[in-house]
């Protein structure tokens, strides 16, 4: 035996990472409840409107536009340019919406550590 080894006492080693099994249990618990979220956060939709209701819109937790609604007494001719801000008026309120529910829901996972995309 080599100078300092003792005899029968053999160190505990730790799995890769520095986690023991019931860590590990917890990080992939917390990884199925995130993925539940993030599909349940896909299945949202919110509707929001422009031009005291003129111009409707749908965008679902993808972040896509589902549905959209124009009243006949918005459309001129000779105005397009107010119904093109009507419409990204509503369409940019229903993302920032959904990133709102997002950034919420995400949180409570990530405890504001800032990860991008969350």
């Amino acid at each position: 035996m080599g100078k300092g080894m003792k005899a029968g006492k053999a160190k505990k080693q730790k799995p890769a990472g520095g986690f023991n099994m019931q860590q590990l249990q917890q990080m992939q618990a917390l990884q199925a409840q995130m993925e539940q979220a993030q599909a349940d956060l896909e299945e949202k939709e919110i509707t929001t409107t422009a031009g005291g209701g003129v111009v409707e819109v749908t965008v679902n937790g993808k972040k896509e536009l589902t549905n959209l609604v124009i009243k006949p007494e918005v459309v001129d001719p000779d105005d397009v340019e107010t119904l093109q801000d009507l419409i990204m008026a509503a369409v940019n309120e229903g993302i920032r919406q959904i990133e709102d529910i997002s950034q919420s829901t995400m949180g409570q996972f990530t405890g504001g550590l800032g990860i991008p995309g969350l």
